[in-house]
């Protein structure tokens, strides 16, 4: 017997803006990097707009929507596997925000992709593209810095193609389409649970911080 299932609101638009928009560039920053589509003056562009990203997404983590907290949606060992022993069942509660596989999967995303985009300040391929901050360090970090943004591309690109799976998983095997929700922002849940959703404009301003701080940063180094 199936749960009846209710609709609710539950990503604010300043997240899902954030979700497609790193999507894009994380599209971009690869085909710039391995394809040579464009030049790599515009692959360090589309570096400088995810780092100014990942700096909103951990501050909205902490001052955002519910949903979007930080708090709300990660948690311990235990609860990940109270979870998957959940979803196991017939007819599992659908979880309203992420649940808490799917926070450890968004820090890990976060994680790669702040990685990715700092690295690359300081990355050289030893031919006639540097980073902005490559002549501020020594040899010694460039190299390590280097490394480290070839190794990262392979697992971030794990992280994503894991996530893709994941989420057609849960269409096919569970009936749980996740995409529609973070586009329209509303997603059908067994239970309702009030919400507290921020203002897009503080969405904004923490956006335009970041975004000015990274300007500042490249400027600075050049």
């Amino acid at each position: 017997m199936n749960t009846p299932t209710q609709t609710q609101r539950v990503w604010d638009l300043p997240t899902r803006a954030f979700h497609w928009a790193l999507a894009l560039l994380i599209a971009l920053q690869y085909a710039t990097g391995e394809f040579g589509l464009l030049d790599m003056h515009w692959h360090f562009r589309f570096g400088y707009v995810a780092l100014a990203l990942i700096g909103f997404r951990v501050l909205w983590g902490f001052f955002g929507s519910q949903t979007s907290r930080f708090r709300d949606f990660v948690r311990g060992p235990r609860a990940v596997l109270r979870y998957l022993r959940a979803r196991m069942s017939t007819n599992p509660q659908r979880s309203i925000g992420h649940n808490p596989l799917g926070g450890w999967s968004v820090l890990a995303l976060l994680g790669s992709v702040a990685v990715q985009a700092v690295s690359g300040l300081f990355s050289s391929d030893d031919i006639d593209t540097d980073g902005p901050l490559v002549a501020h360090v020594s040899d010694r970090i460039v190299k390590l810095m280097t490394r480290v943004h070839h190794w990262n591309q392979n697992v971030l690109l794990i992280l994503v193609g894991l996530h893709l799976v994941a989420v057609l998983l849960y269409w096919l095997l569970k009936h749980d389409n996740l995409i529609a929700p973070m586009i329209s922002g509303a997603k059908r849940v067994t239970q309702t649970r009030e919400l507290r959703f921020a203002n897009v404009w503080l969405a904004i301003a923490l956006f335009a911080l970041c975004a000015a701080a990274v300007a500042l940063l490249v400027w600075c180094s050049g």
